[in-house]
């Protein structure tokens, strides 16, 4: 693609001032970095006013499309009023607004919220609190944690030990505390002629089997609800998660659900885990909670969990703090979030959303390449057959030049778009894919 001087001078800039995440940066002397100058809706512009579509919502954060009026207008009129104080010993009217609409979300099941910054943070949070409440119970043997084969939940040194992607664990293995990690009810391992529901029953087993061993050391499993993100866009039946529910309470282990990708209506519902019909211990949340304007997290928790804490005894409190714990401005943009699913009925919309998206894409997902195409709610995924080394990078490049913005992981690729995507935007995104896997 030609660049102008003010691309190039940008690019040039990017490479050596910034240090990209998730990044190998001598991958960028050949592979485009994207100057982006504006955005509006689901488009990206840059500085030469080229567009591409946003189809991973900017890491899966965006959920309204970018520069929307009402958040925009929320927030300006926050900063007319504060845009910060600690939290410690101080409050405001965004962050108490927030808990309260949060809890009321959960029907009131999780009535305390605690504030990170980012979604590992989220998963530090209830890693911890969950350890602390057991040691505050008289159980400190419960020092362990189980997450799912192929699971994601942050790169900080906590979350990434319960992480189970190689390209991000390896490395820091010597850093890590030692996890257990149980078969993942991901239906594409499902054996001829086994059900999706039948595959997360038999993992379910193999969970039961791991907990009648370890209960007694165990604190908590966490898993990503209903989609493994980072690991390929993983989905499985919600069976899985009632019967964990079951087995978690029936051998005393908390539950917490990594909802930072699967909340706020990404799969369908409001939370992943109410397709289930469950409470988690812990919820974590974050991505999304702004309409991907802020960094922001939050950990939701039980009345049990919060008691355990209550005390005289400092040490009994959790020790756990963010400078810019529930940073007001974000706050603002989560409510005015929370506004735009009520007043737009957003879950509803999406359902009608999802289907038509869905008819868009069969031919593709018939294409002789196309392998185990797949959605669960506002996200779709497939992988391309005999893609070789370097596919995810070639199908970058090629799709920015056909105005889309995708991040296949491995040669899975994936749609995670903003709702407010159009018909026609849909449409394009459809046939500009299929037009990749047939040159791919």
């Amino acid at each position: 693609m030609q660049t102008s001087t003010r691309n190039t001078v940008l690019l040039t800039r990017s490479r050596t001032a910034v240090w990209h995440p998730c990044t190998q940066m001598k991958q960028h002397e050949t592979l485009p970095i994207i100057p982006v100058a504006r955005a509006q809706g689901c488009w990206l512009y840059d500085c030469d006013g080229r567009r591409y579509l946003d189809a991973v919502s900017s890491w899966w954060v965006n959920l309204f499309g970018h520069a929307e009026p009402r958040i925009n207008a929320a927030l300006i009129d926050q900063l007319q009023q504060l845009e910060h104080v600690m939290l410690a010993g101080f409050t405001h009217e965004p962050v108490v607004q927030l808990s309260e609409r949060l809890s009321a979300l959960t029907g009131h099941a999780l009535g305390h919220c605690f504030y990170g910054s980012d979604g590992a943070s989220a998963t530090e949070i209830a890693l911890k609190m969950s350890f602390h409440y057991w040691r505050n119970r008289g159980r400190p043997g419960k020092t362990e944690f189980i997450s799912l084969a192929g699971s994601y939940h942050g790169e900080t040194l906590g979350a990434l030990s319960v992480t189970d992607v190689a390209l991000f664990k390896d490395t820091y293995a010597p850093l890590l505390r030692h996890s257990a990690q149980v078969p993942s009810p991901d239906w594409r391992q499902a054996a001829p002629g086994e059900s999706p529901r039948e595959h997360a029953m038999a993992c379910a087993q193999a969970l039961e089997r791991h907990l009648e061993q370890h209960h007694a050391n165990t604190a908590a499993l966490i898993v990503e609800p209903l989609v493994q993100g980072a690991t390929g866009m993983a989905m499985y039946d919600a069976e899985y998660l009632r019967q964990a529910r079951l087995l978690c309470d029936r051998y005393g282990v908390h539950l917490i659900a990594d909802e930072i990708m699967t909340g706020f209506g990404r799969t369908g519902t409001f939370f992943a885990h109410q397709q289930a019909a469950i409470v988690p211990d812990f919820l974590c949340l974050s991505k999304g909670i702004t309409g991907g304007y802020l960094p922001l997290s939050a950990v939701l928790t039980t009345d049990a969990v919060y008691d355990a804490f209550y005390d005289d005894d400092t040490t009994r409190g959790f020790l756990h703090s963010h400078s810019y714990t529930g940073n007001a401005l974000a706050c603002r943009a989560a409510l005015a979030t929370l506004d735009i699913f009520d007043e737009d009925q957003v879950i509803e919309a999406n359902r009608g959303k999802a289907a038509r998206m869905t008819a868009l894409t069969r031919e593709l997902a018939a294409h002789p390449r196309v392998r185990d195409f797949r959605n669960t709610g506002m996200i779709w995924a497939f992988e391309v057959g005999g893609a070789g080394p370097g596919f995810g990078h070639r199908l970058f490049e090629a799709a920015l030049r056909q105005e889309l913005l995708l991040r296949p992981i491995g040669n899975t690729v994936y749609f995670m778009p903003p709702y407010s995507i159009s018909d026609d935007e849909m449409a394009l995104l459809a046939a500009r894919t299929l037009g990749l896997v047939n040159a791919a």
